[in-house]
């Protein structure tokens, strides 16, 4: 492994899951259940996130400098003084910027070849 800094692209492309981790820390922080209503809110329930694999992810994500642990806590009384709360740092915030760059243009290589599929309601549900 080399000791030079590591860029954004070092980190891509994401993993679905740490993707819709990461986009849920992108507005506020949050402890674990939260991030994963709010996955599941986001995405109309067709991506389920599993509590293990969440926690998983949150520990690499820790380690590679892409999220921290916050002190910050809601009033006592709305909250569990067990829950970790999570946000995005500032080098987590670059990784997610330039995912969504690179699957934009993704996007653009597929309208380019008029790959424009129709809305699919019946798109099943995923879990992680």
């Amino acid at each position: 492994m080399s000791s030079a800094t590591p860029t954004p692209e070092n980190h891509l492309p994401l993993t679905p899951t740490v993707f819709h981790i990461l986009l849920a820390l992108a507005d506020k922080e949050r402890h674990g259940y939260g991030i994963i209503k709010e996955i599941e809110a986001r995405t109309n329930g067709r991506i389920r996130i599993m509590a293990g694999t969440l926690y998983g992810a949150i520990k690499r994500l820790l380690e590679r400098g892409l999220i921290q642990e916050t002190d910050d806590r809601p009033d006592p009384e709305l909250d569990d003084e067990r829950r970790r709360y999570y946000r995005l740092t500032d080098f987590g915030q670059r990784v997610l910027t330039a995912e969504v760059a690179r699957l934009e243009e993704q996007l653009r290589q597929a309208h380019s070849k008029q790959f424009i599929p129709g809305d699919n309601p019946a798109q099943a549900a995923v879990s992680y």
